[in-house]
């Protein structure tokens, strides 16, 4: 048997590190984050226990990257999504809404992901998380930003402290008031992106997250 190319060794640890994101994302979400080990994000993902430590330094990171990536891609699905638009100020709204979506409808997760920003390594630098700030200042930029460098972490520090204000224990604010805010914030009208009653959002949270964690199922090597 002839040994594998470069390139399907490279294809192979994309799809490891793939699944392993996909698992932390599910178990972190199902369980909590102290109550979900390596070991079991190993399990969940059919891979060895080592294969985690060699791609990321500690569960931390990983579940940072995990989230970052299910950040960025439901992001940019709600960007991209029918009709497709290139018009700033609806394009903001989408964001908005994709990232309020997330807090609501996942609210273990991305409660977890706000403490763990809060720990002294803070922000992992990742390709996920680089991948979700280029999503944004994209968007800041498409709405007329006079300086994308100002206003990007601007949205970003409004948006983190919106998911933070709905996810509170014993005193959440309510999504809808929270995007009211913003929407006011950045002159935006109530109609554009997608409004609260017209978001089905109930059991979203059970969804299937496969289509945002590209794993791919034919064999790279071929027949």
């Amino acid at each position: 048997m002839s040994p594998r190319s470069a390139s399907v060794n490279e294809e192979l640890r994309r799809r490891s590190r793939e699944r392993l994101l996909q698992a932390a994302v599910e178990l972190v979400g199902e369980r909590g984050f102290e109550a979900t080990t390596l070991g079991d994000i190993a399990d969940r993902a059919g891979s060895a226990r080592g294969l985690v430590s060699y791609y990321f330094p500690g569960k931390r990171q990983l579940v940072q990257s995990a989230v970052h990536r299910l950040m960025h891609r439901t992001l940019e699905e709600a960007l991209e999504r029918e009709p497709r638009t290139e018009d700033g100020r609806e394009r903001l709204a989408r964001a908005i809404d994709a990232i309020l979506g997330l807090a609501r409808d996942r609210p273990v997760l991305m409660r977890q992901h706000m403490a763990g920003l809060l720990q002294a390594e803070g922000f992992v630098q990742c390709p996920e998380q680089r991948r979700l700030s280029e999503l944004l200042s994209d968007t800041v930029a498409r709405c007329g930003a006079q300086d994308v460098s100002a206003d990007y972490p601007m949205l970003r520090a409004l948006l983190m402290g919106a998911v933070y204000a709905a996810l509170v224990p014993g005193v959440p604010m309510p999504v809808p008031v929270l995007r009211a805010e913003l929407f006011r914030r950045y002159g935006l009208d109530w109609e554009l992106g997608r409004p609260p009653e017209s978001d089905p959002g109930a059991g979203a949270g059970q969804q299937d997250l496969s289509r945002f964690f590209a794993t791919g199922e034919e064999d790279p090597a071929g027949p």
